[in-house]
């Protein structure tokens, strides 16, 4: 090897040790993947209208802290779209203790506003109790709202509320979240508004597995054997107002699915208790008739001053 080609491999080299610097400069502080808790507050950037928050005050402020949602710090999971890509990329390689501001144009946020998507309707496909300015409704599978209704006919505006609306979020980061159960329910809570008891154990269970077929038997019939595997499971608690959550209830296969998956678990349990409600059982229900199922009916007659032959005397009549 000639000097000349020497140098060259030492430049290469060089050239090699001072990428892998950089990304691992690159690679500093919070990365997609990670959980984190924040804080944050988003208004319409001319700051007319609240979009979101955790703040409990900024919700009294503004009206909002009577429709049922907690507001609190909120648990995410950095590039999974669980917030605006923009406030994702603010997050991402800063520290626990960061703060800012960033502003999310109006396309990337709720969508530029669309004229198209203002059309005019018939007041007839409207609900009597809708039919107002700003009312919600739902026009052949389309939800929009009413900007204006004038007679027999309404002007529905398909566009999202916000749509051609810049919105700038300030956020703090609380913490990075390494507990998996404080993973797992914040992840339910983003998805459900509501954060349930839970908690991660490991079971032993049997289940049935394949065994290797002999090789040389190619008609062999499939085999298989009881083992006893660890099974690492999430444990969660069901309560009514959990299972009554249209979320859950259209998508819990894929809420699962996502908990095993994003926090490393084997399988997810959803427990329903049905505690007594202290009746003291169901009377003369499915016991009875109020006492007179397990006994002598002649006697139940008797304690009742009725002449039993007297009745079998009627029906016998009634039947001739």
């Amino acid at each position: 090897m000639t000097e000349e080609q020497e140098a060259e491999l030492e430049e290469q080299a060089d050239d090699a040790d001072a990428e892998g610097d950089e990304s691992a400069e690159e690679a500093e502080g919070l990365q997609h993947g990670d959980f984190v808790e924040i804080d944050y507050t988003a208004y319409t950037a001319d700051g007319d209208q609240l979009v979101d928050t955790t703040d409990p005050e900024v919700a009294e402020e503004e009206g909002v802290d009577d429709q049922g949602q907690e507001f609190k710090p909120r648990t995410i999971v950095l590039g999974e779209g669980h917030i605006f890509e923009g406030v994702e990329d603010a997050l991402t390689g800063s520290e626990p203790g960061d703060s800012g501001s960033v502003t999310i144009p109006a396309e990337e946020a709720f969508g530029e506003h669309d004229p198209d998507d203002v059309q005019t309707v018939s007041a007839e496909k409207i609900d009597e109790d809708d039919r107002y300015p700003g009312a919600n409704v739902q026009i052949d599978g389309q939800q929009g709202y009413i900007s204006t209704i004038i007679g027999g006919r309404a002007r529905v505006d398909f566009n999202h509320p916000l749509a051609g609306e810049d919105v700038e979020y300030e956020y703090e980061i609380l913490e990075e979240v390494d507990d998996r159960e404080q993973q797992a329910a914040g992840l339910f809570e983003m998805y459900l508004g509501m954060e349930p008891e839970l908690w991660i154990q490991t079971d032993e269970v049997e289940e049935e597995v394949p065994v290797e077929p002999d090789e040389d038997d190619e008609d062999a019939e499939p085999e298989f054997e009881t083992e006893t595997v660890e099974k690492e499971t999430v444990y969660l608690e069901a309560t009514p107002q959990m299972t009554m959550n249209q979320q859950w209830m259209m998508g819990k296969q894929q809420i699962g699915q996502d908990i095993i998956d994003k926090i490393g678990v084997d399988r997810v349990i959803v427990q329903e208790t049905i505690d007594g409600m202290g009746m003291g059982g169901m009377g003369g229900m499915m016991g009875g008739m109020g006492g007179m199922g397990g006994g002598d009916i002649e006697e139940a007659l008797e304690d009742a001053d009725v002449d039993a032959d007297e009745i079998v005397e009627e029906l016998e009549g009634a039947e001739e």
